[in-house]
């Protein structure tokens, strides 16, 4: 496939109606060669899961009442280029790695572009639709999370105005190994 540009796409909300298009897209997502990077399941861990499961997450994201929802880029055929998931965490609460939440915040979790779409505006697109849902929920800043070693990533990342915080978190099941927290601070309305 060659390079499609990011005009090319509707940026939506998941429905609930589309777990099977969602858990193809997580399982192509899990076959990334970075994907033991990026992702803190596998793809043997998720292609094991029931359908129900599968069912329950989509319509979470597919949600705009709960504290998750998931965008994905849409081509003219139906085909999804990318998907991003924002996960609102609460202050005073815990976040997945046990460390207390400060301040109310967005999650950008289960990032994932597809090759031929890498470079062509999809991801910026994902992210610009994931902070205004965020910014509209009241969060103060977003974070997330990112292994040193996914260069990409961090570019990307850099490039779409997050920076690093200073915090690292323990690689899941690798204690030994730590990612890199990074955030972008709410637009002040005055800026």
């Amino acid at each position: 496939m060659g390079s499609t540009s990011f005009e090319d796409h509707v940026i939506r909300p998941v429905r609930a109606e589309e777990w099977a298009v969602a858990k193809e897209s997580r399982l192509r997502a899990l076959r990334d060669p970075v994907a033991h990077l990026a992702y803190l399941e596998t793809y043997e861990e998720a292609v094991a899961r029931p359908d129900s499961y599968w069912r329950e997450r989509t319509a979470r994201g597919a949600q705009d009442a709960g504290g998750v929802r998931q965008f994905v880029a849409e081509a003219a055929d139906g085909s999804w280029a990318g998907t991003v998931s924002v996960l609102i965490e609460e202050a005073g609460s815990t976040d997945w790695a046990g460390f207390p939440v400060e301040r109310r915040q967005g999650h950008l979790v289960g990032v994932y572009v597809a090759p031929g779409y890498r470079g062509s505006g999809v991801a910026r697109a994902l992210f610009d639709a994931a902070l205004e849902w965020a910014w509209g929920r009241g969060t103060e800043r977003v974070r997330l999370i990112v292994h040193p070693r996914n260069a990409r990533a961090l570019g990307f990342y850099r490039k779409a105005g997050f920076t690093e915080s200073g915090v690292t978190v323990p690689l899941a099941g690798k204690p030994e190994e730590r990612e890199l927290e990074m955030v972008v601070e709410r637009p002040r309305p005055d800026a």
